[in-house]
């Protein structure tokens, strides 16, 4: 472990300098960023940008005044634009284990306090392994939500990763993360090579392999809201890889007691009635839950929980009881979340 985690450090730390070094395209970001993201991403320091390695857009709606921790935080990227998004009543902690991406972060603080107009800053970088969250010093129940951008795959023991995560997160809280995952279970041969590791590709999860992951650490039922082939695009590393597939997909845990391990039909529905200012026309919960503004749908006692027990409660009309079961709910879709073709070439990083 300690050999896994000292070759990331330098693959982040010294070998790559800026994005354009990456030997392939799972650690990119394929879709265009919607546009209050946009809005604050523009506000970043151009280095802090230029040192970023995600795979995916790690921040959700309705996140102002909230206390959000970010699993390895690289430069700060997404920290930057989450400390803009939750405004000044709101808080952000980093936490990152290369000191070269640490040093980028920290250096600047001032910059963004002063870009954003805050009398002080609200974002902190501390230096830890994502694996050993609970030797930090957290409260358990103390952050709103968690994020992280392609940064799990790199770690060893994933199980207690979302073990932390999950008794870090206050209750109807939520982690919002992106990262790639595989079709099947990735040898062991390739799981040794340095670069596949770096590049975010030998230490993904095999997408059942991640559920079984998330269940046993207490999120009951994940939600994928996005997902992109990764296509390498790297002669020499896709030979070696041969015909396993890698998908960038960003999930949504949350951390709600009552979820059952199947979505079940108690005959409710929800209205969202607007009200989020990045979704105001329709909110999305997640790939196969769309809520036009104004729309009386009907929904599983899961996806009623979701918006009910969580920060979203506020923005939604609620019908229905919990009295009579009317058995499995047929509208939430399969748990595959891989359904996009491979054709993504007329995209780019953003």
């Amino acid at each position: 472990m300690n050999t896994i985690h000292s070759e990331v450090q330098d693959y982040y730390g010294t070998e790559l300098q800026v994005s354009e070094d990456l030997k392939t395209n799972a650690c990119c970001t394929l879709t265009k960023p919607p546009k209050h993201i946009l809005e604050a991403l523009n506000l970043v320091a151009d280095e802090v940008q230029a040192k970023y390695y995600g795979c995916g857009l790690t921040l959700p709606s309705a996140v102002h005044g909230l206390r959000i921790l970010d699993l390895g935080s690289g430069s700060g990227r997404d920290c930057y634009i989450a400390a803009k998004l939750v405004g000044e009543t709101g808080s952000i902690i980093g936490v990152d284990m290369t000191d070269e991406q640490l040093a980028v972060a920290n250096n600047h603080i001032e910059y963004h306090r002063e870009k954003f107009g805050y009398k002080e800053s609200n974002v902190e970088f501390i230096k830890g392994n994502i694996e050993e969250l609970d030797a930090l010093g957290f409260e358990n129940e103390s952050f709103d939500i968690i994020i992280s951008n392609c940064v799990i795959n790199l770690a060893t023991d994933k199980q207690k990763v979302l073990n932390d995560a999950f008794a870090l997160l206050k209750p109807g809280g939520e982690m919002y993360f992106s990262d790639v995952y595989s079709d099947r279970r990735v040898p062991k041969t390739l799981q040794d090579n340095r670069v596949l590791w770096g590049e975010c590709l030998s230490g993904a999860l095999y997408w059942n392999d991640f559920l079984n992951t998330a269940k046993s650490a207490g999120f009951t039922d994940p939600r994928a809201t996005e997902n992109k082939p990764v296509t390498v695009e790297n002669e020499e590393l896709e030979i070696l890889l041969g015909d396993i597939k890698f998908y960038s997909v960003t999930y949504r845990l949350m951390k709600i007691d009552g979820l059952e391990s199947d979505c079940e039909d108690y005959g409710q529905a929800v209205n969202y009635k607007g009200g989020i200012p990045e979704e105001e026309n329709a909110f999305l919960l997640d790939d196969h839950h769309y809520f036009p503004r104004g729309k009386v749908i009907s929904v599983c006692g899961n996806t009623y929980k979701m918006l009910f027990d969580t920060r979203f409660k506020e923005y939604f009309d609620f019908y229905g009881t919990w009295d009579v079961h009317y058995g499995i709910f047929e509208g939430c879709g399969g748990s595959m979340p891989f359904s996009v073709s491979a054709d993504s070439s007329a995209e780019s990083c953003c």
